[in-house]
């Protein structure tokens, strides 16, 4: 497979004009199956290929997509009615139906589907005419709408002629023709495409929306910070979505390149097998990470101030919470954190039988968000000072995600993103017990059945002030238990050619249809 340096000179044979754009970023997508996998720059990349019934402006309300309408049925307070828009296209030509939208919510919500949490409550998608899909929930749900913005609608017909009825499992390697391929109603289509390497889309003349400015797009993944930001200094790509924390004010100062930051819709912490009776990575008698003081003790450790100024360089917000500050549920209580303190974090060590620490393996992803080997590293040095020995393993998300799937990691860092803007995200896919639909990323293998009857109940609680309480009450059980690491929200920032003008999305999730030219 080609490297990202020699990637980035394949760019230099590229002619740029008003209609093409040149995008790179840290990491590809992982898969084009548009219900595979349920990570950000998988959906990035698909937004532009596929499209969902509804859309999320920067703003973080609703917009129409693929629905022109939608909500709670007069007759059935169980069921959301959704209008379809008619004279949408496919990519083969073919027209959409309310079938395809059907076949599309019933993939997503089937396993091995990485979005079948979203999609739990649903009990049956029906067509009811040529213009209107009913989904009808297992009780009232009102914020059901708000987990659509990333489901995808795909082809009943081309999923059944390729063999791609269900959706393949990515954590177990499974391969199918449209992890590669791709037939959407999306603005763009996929016409060439190289993983890791470069994939090039191209307007598609009968999308249903106006035409956007930008008529190609040219997505090459470079990984190595350097030769990311040396390819925009000369000039190789026109936009670096994930702008090196260490290089934003030289490129702000460098003539020619305009720098927009914003905050991400995006926590990152650490987590930990809690339940199991030993670690495959750990020299300890019996699993540390079980005892509440070890898991304090680790919390007394980091130092979350000096990872903002040392390593992010000031490009994070600390916080002790592990969701976003503008998600529903959210508190100051949740934020606040201390200074470090050793002392403490010895004395609580030794409690739990600790006394001359122990060693683990952490996994770290070294491709996904800013600066995430080196906030792993950071830790590293943080845990050492308690007698916690870590044995750091950072490699590409491609490998790191499928130890979270498959329960393969004793210790790790994740960052998670809440595009519902609602705490039940959070809850359904890292607190829930993985069991169904749920807990797919919950590598920390807490299972509490109580706590999961509660997650359950939010997906139909119509007194929005008893489910704001219910998510509290959730909250304060999470917390109390440690269950994550908490580190710090991201802070975005896009670098591109003056001239191009392209806001920051919250999601991180950029859209080339919303590009102007100067």
């Amino acid at each position: 497979m080609m490297g990202a340096a020699a990637a980035a000179l394949v760019l230099t044979s590229v002619t740029a004009d008003a209609e093409t754009i040149r995008w790179a970023r840290v990491g590809d997508a992982l898969t084009m199956d548009p219900h595979s996998q349920n990570e950000g720059p998988t959906h990035t990349l698909n937004h532009h290929i596929y499209e969902t019934l509804v859309g999320r402006a920067d703003d973080g309300s609703l917009t129409q997509r693929l629905a022109t309408d939608w909500g709670i049925s007069e007759e059935d307070e169980n069921v959301w009615v959704f209008t379809i828009r008619e004279g949408v296209k496919f990519h083969d030509g073919s027209d959409m139906t309310v079938e395809d939208v059907v076949f599309s919510l019933d993939r997503a919500r089937t396993p091995p589907s990485g979005m079948a949490a979203l999609h739990a409550a649903v009990e049956e998608v029906t067509a009811v005419d040529d213009t209107t899909v009913h989904v009808r929930m297992s009780g009232p749900a009102p914020l059901y709408v708000q987990n659509l913005t990333n489901t995808f609608i795909m082809s009943k017909a081309w999923a059944e002629a390729n063999g791609v009825e269900t959706s393949p499992n990515f954590a177990a390697g499974e391969e199918a023709h449209s992890v590669r391929n791709t037939n959407g109603t999306g603005p763009y289509m996929l016409v060439e495409r190289d993983p890791e390497v470069r994939t090039v889309l191209r307007a598609f003349e009968d999308h249903w929306a106006d035409a956007p400015e930008v008529t190609e797009i040219i997505y090459t993944p470079i990984t190595e910070a350097a030769t990311r930001v040396a390819a925009l200094l000369s000039g190789e790509v026109d936009i670096v979505q994930d702008v090196p924390v260490q290089d934003i004010a030289r490129l702000e100062q460098t003539d020619g390149i305009s720098v927009v930051r914003g905050p991400e819709n995006r926590n990152i912490f650490f987590s930990y097998d809690m339940t199991s009776d030993s670690l495959a990575s750990s020299n300890a008698d019996g699993n540390p990470f079980a005892s509440p003081e070890v898991r304090e003790a680790m919390s007394l450790a980091i130092d979350r101030n000096a990872i903002q100024q040392v390593v992010m360089r000031g490009e994070s917000q600390p916080s002790a919470a592990p969701l976003p500050p503008f998600v529903n549920g959210w508190t100051e209580d949740m934020h606040a954190f201390g200074d470090p303190d050793l002392a403490r974090a010895g004395e609580l060590m030794a409690e739990a039988g600790y006394p001359d620490g122990f060693s683990v393996q952490l996994d770290c992803p070294n491709d996904r968000y800013l600066n995430d080997e080196s906030i792993c590293q950071a830790l590293v040095g943080m845990l050492a000072r308690i007698n916690i020995q870590v044995d750091l393993n950072a490699q590409t998300r491609s490998l790191h995600f499928p130890l979270i799937e498959n329960w393969e990691t004793d210790f790790y860092l994740l960052g998670w993103g809440v595009p519902t803007f609602d705490s039940q995200y959070v809850f359904d896919f890292l607190v829930h017990s993985r069991e169904g639909s749920y807990g797919s990323f919950n590598g920390s293998r807490y299972s509490n059945p109580e706590l999961d009857e509660k997650i359950q109940a939010l997906a139909t609680m119509t007194d929005l002030e008893e489910r704001d309480a219910l998510i509290a009450e959730i909250w304060d059980e999470v917390m109390e238990e440690r269950i994550f690491l908490n580190v710090h929200n991201q802070v975005l920032a896009y670098a591109m050619r003056d001239g191009i003008n392209l806001d920051v999305h919250p999601e991180n999730q950029p859209r080339m249809t919303t590009v102007t030219f100067d």
